[in-house]
């Protein structure tokens, strides 16, 4: 597996949106999503498609960036900036590949404690709205 590709191709799926469709196509059906304000793990394909897409709806934004990258073994580490309502938001991605080049385990953290909050409170509307 070359976690490069594999990551190239995370990179396309965001920025073309997360959309659900091309989010099943780079996951395990036994993903794990590891939230920033949910304590126990998210497990399985569907559910994970719906924590990423909703985070590409309220992170997501026109001011969304990585701004930094390593890479060893299966895992990559990306460093992200966002403002959510004026709130400077930076966090990691941390996101374990299988050995196809699929995402098994995606772990989100995110600082400052303000911009923790503004996520929880986002996410919980964007997940609501999903399930309208």
């Amino acid at each position: 597996m070359d976690v490069h590709a594999a990551l190239a191709r995370w990179h396309e799926v965001a920025e073309n949106g997360s959309k659900p469709d091309d989010l099943e196509a780079i996951m395990r059906e036994d993903a794990v999503f590891h939230s920033p304000v949910v304590h126990t793990p998210q497990e399985g394909r569907a559910i994970v498609v719906a924590y990423l897409s909703a985070a590409s709806q309220t992170l997501g934004n026109d001011s969304f960036r990585y701004v930094r990258e390593v890479v060893s073994g299966d895992t990559a580490v990306l460093e992200f900036m966002t403002e959510m309502d004026g709130i400077l938001v930076n966090g990691i991605d941390m996101i374990a590949f299988d050995e196809e080049g699929l995402i098994k385990d995606f772990k989100v953290m995110v600082r400052p404690l303000k911009a923790v909050n503004k996520v929880w409170e986002m996410m919980a509307a964007q997940l609501e709205a999903q399930k309208a």
